[in-house]
């Protein structure tokens, strides 16, 4: 009898379940996506099709590797490389102090995973710094939430992109990006008009009923007057307002500098158009809102995001089918990390620096209060400076490859040569990153392991072993744990035996905060349920397959009341000028391709559909006054560095503008290092940046 083990692909958060279906001797026969999963429904991206074949390389990590005397990595066994792992951090803290070490880590792990890795550094090792790859995607969609709701909590799920009257995409390509969410809105029998806020004519764009070609980093303008146009002609919920908000009465003040003049002046869309999108709000049932990279990579990103919520909550968009202010998640597990990887917050969104919340998390995990940090870490690119400034001598990197995603990355490659030690724990060890490693640890992938993962719906999903890791690969979990058996604090660690133990643990830290999930069975649940969306306590948890939030109009706030935030616009932290005249716009490139191509870029079929070389796109408007033909070699120059790539002409992008994909390792070295000041997240998608065409 054919045997069927089903997973959850490591990607993307939209969480498509695939299964791996065996023969009568237990050989793999399929591997294609789940027809009866709720959230993919036997659809499924090429990526997710050829989720195995980037773990059947020859590439793979298959033995730890040490940098000996002659600078070379070296094969050495399991126990060899966990001795120096301990031997030098411990000799790091022992020197420099608890605050001498961090973990950079990812938000492509199982979640028991993350919450071992940071359990493990700061109550079992000692040290106080930590921070993930999430950071540079999805940190500034937590905070807006966490600020405006009381809790970091995605109001929506996937059944609302059926149900919408009016879905207005911000700054995201689903086409290009979830191209599985898409097909489940353009699937509708009766299709709702389509309208897209990006500076871009991206594929999705090409599809918009109305397309708002905002000025980069124009888009908080452009929805203030937006609110501006409702509040003034009366089309906005007034008893939902004074029921369950804060705050409107200043907003609606504020909005009034926003005149149609100001807004066209900093979006660049005209009055009319702005009041097109307002009429259709006023005359949809259903709003909703969706974004993603657009608005979260900015220098303004937190308060942008806010924009989009305050109009939700005053048009009474939330709570209900087909509506809400909804941030697809990027990384497949970004929503377990944001939960439970202990980098900016303790379990389930607790406070380090609040004493309460560090007394309970000790008395649920069974530790001493005093070995949990009373302050918080440093978020990352503060870490990095740290390292550049010598106070920070080493760092371990879990699944990530910032040597090639971190902006302005010229910085990073001379902050990891100060450092005394830098281990790289990956699937591969040639990566950018892992090629500068003192110590790199080989991991098993996500299909060579157990777990959970959380998607941008709020939904865990079970992660299932479906192959064999190669050679001596080890599940991140079990590397932990060897860890921590020999840096001596095994014993804080006796219940966490598996993924499936962690599980029930993470399950008591979630016991009544927003996100409960206690009153799941376990994994196996998990997997007979089609997946379970938080919060879904022990005692009166919903049964639903797909649940909302806030359809009571109780938030998370001490006040129940969600909250209107909201300030001036900020100017760009570096705009064009006679010097580097065009706007550089970084994103995603194609729907083959994943962040780094760490492992998109081994599978040859995916490597086919998608262009070998970096590329920028340039209008052809420019590209003739500037003498560059269609896939010429091009110089981009930025004050950070320069890359030669090839052109292409194109329309997706308007004169003045050059986009460049990030999959490439050119991008990154012209990117501008500016940050959101309330999430801290990098604003990849503004620069300033010269072409040249090459002799």
């Amino acid at each position: 009898m054919p045997k069927v083990v089903r997973t959850t692909c490591s990607y993307c958060s939209v969480g498509c379940n695939f299964d791996a279906t065996y023969d009568d001797e237990g050989k793999l026969v399929a591997f294609l996506p789940a027809k009866d999963y709720p959230v993919n429904r036997g659809s499924s991206c090429p990526k997710g099709f050829h989720l195995l074949k980037a773990l059947e390389v020859p590439e793979r990590g298959t033995t730890p590797l040490l940098l000996n005397l002659r600078g070379d990595l070296e094969p050495v066994g399991w126990d060899r490389a966990i001795s120096v792992f301990v031997e030098r951090f411990k000799a790091v803290r022992d020197r420099y102090g608890p605050e001498s070490a961090a973990f950079l880590s990812t938000g492509q792990i199982p979640m028991e995973e993350m919450a071992l890795l940071g359990a493990l550094f700061k109550f079992g090792m000692g040290f106080v710094h930590a921070d993930g790859n999430t950071r540079q995607c999805m940190a500034s969609a937590a905070v807006a939430y966490k600020q405006s709701f009381g809790f970091d909590a995605p109001p929506f799920c996937y059944e609302d992109l059926e149900l919408t009257d009016l879905p207005i995409f911000v700054g995201a390509n689903p086409v290009i990006a979830h191209p599985v969410l898409w097909a489940r809105l353009k699937g509708r029998a009766e299709k709702p008009p389509v309208v897209v806020i990006d500076p871009r004519l991206t594929k999705t764009a090409r599809e918009a009923d109305l397309h708002l070609a905002v000025r980069p980093k124009g888009d908080l303008s452009l929805l203030y007057g937006l609110a501006r146009i409702l509040v003034e002609e009366g089309w906005i919920d007034r008893p939902f307002l004074e029921a369950h908000t804060e705050g409107f009465e200043e907003f609606s003040e504020f909005v009034r500098r926003f005149d149609d003049e100001r807004v066209e002046a900093e979006s660049g869309i005209p009055p009319a158009r702005v009041r097109e999108l307002a009429e259709r709000i006023r005359s949809a049932r259903a709003v909703s809102f969706w974004w993603t990279m657009g608005v979260n990579q900015s220098h303004q990103a937190v308060r942008t995001a806010q924009a989009i919520i305050n109009l939700c909550l005053m048009t009474g968009n939330i709570g209900r089918p087909g509506t809400g202010p909804n941030s697809i998640t990027g990384q497949s597990d970004a929503m377990g990390s944001r939960m439970f990887s202990l980098t900016t917050s303790l379990p389930a969104g607790r406070d380090f620096t609040k004493e309460a919340d560090r007394i309970q998390t000790a008395a649920i995990l069974g530790i001493d209060p005093g070995r949990i940090p009373a302050v918080n870490s440093l978020p990352y690119h503060k870490i990095l400076e740290a390292v550049d400034e010598g106070r920070i001598k080493a760092l371990w990197f879990v699944a990530t490859n910032p040597a090639h995603s971190w902006i302005d990355k010229h910085t990073l490659f001379h902050r990891l040569a100060k450092l005394e030690f830098l281990v790289v724990q990956d699937l591969y060890p040639g990566t950018e990153t892992a090629a500068r490693a003192h110590l790199y640890l080989p991991a098993a992938g996500s299909a060579e392991k157990d777990g959970t993962m959380i998607n941008s719906e709020r939904r865990l999903g079970a992660v299932r072993k479906v192959r064999e890791a190669p050679g001596q690969a080890l599940p991140d979990f079990e590397i932990f744990l060897r860890i921590a058996r020999a840096w001596g604090c095994g014993d804080m660690f006796r219940e966490w035996t598996d993924p499936e133990a962690a599980f029930r643990i993470l399950q008591r830290l979630s016991a009544d905060r927003p996100c409960d999930f206690s009153g799941i069975r376990g994994h196996e649940d998990i997997r007979e349920r089609g997946g379970i969306q938080w919060p879904f306590p022990a005692s009166g948890a919903d049964p639903a397959p797909q649940r909302r939030l806030f359809a009571d109009g109780r938030f998370y706030t001490d006040s129940g009341r969600a909250k209107f935030l909201f300030s001036e616009p900020q100017p760009m932290p570096e705009v064009p000028d006679a010097e580097y005249p065009f706007q550089l716009i970084t994103g995603r490139g194609s729907l083959v391709q994943w962040h780094t191509q760490t492992r998109t870029g081994k599978v040859a079929m995916l490597r086919s559909l998608a262009p070998v070389d970096a590329y920028a796109d340039i209008h052809a408007r420019d590209a003739q006054r500037l003498g560059i033909a269609e896939g010429a070699p091009v110089r981009v120059r930025s004050r950070r560095g320069e890359v030669r790539v090839k052109a292409r002409i194109s329309d997706e992008v308007s004169p003045g503008q050059v986009f460049m994909p990030m999959h490439y390792p050119e991008s990154n070295f012209l990117t501008f290092p500016a940050f959101d000041p309330y999430s801290a997240e990098p604003a990849y998608k503004m620069g300033a940046v010269a072409l040249e065409a090459e002799p």
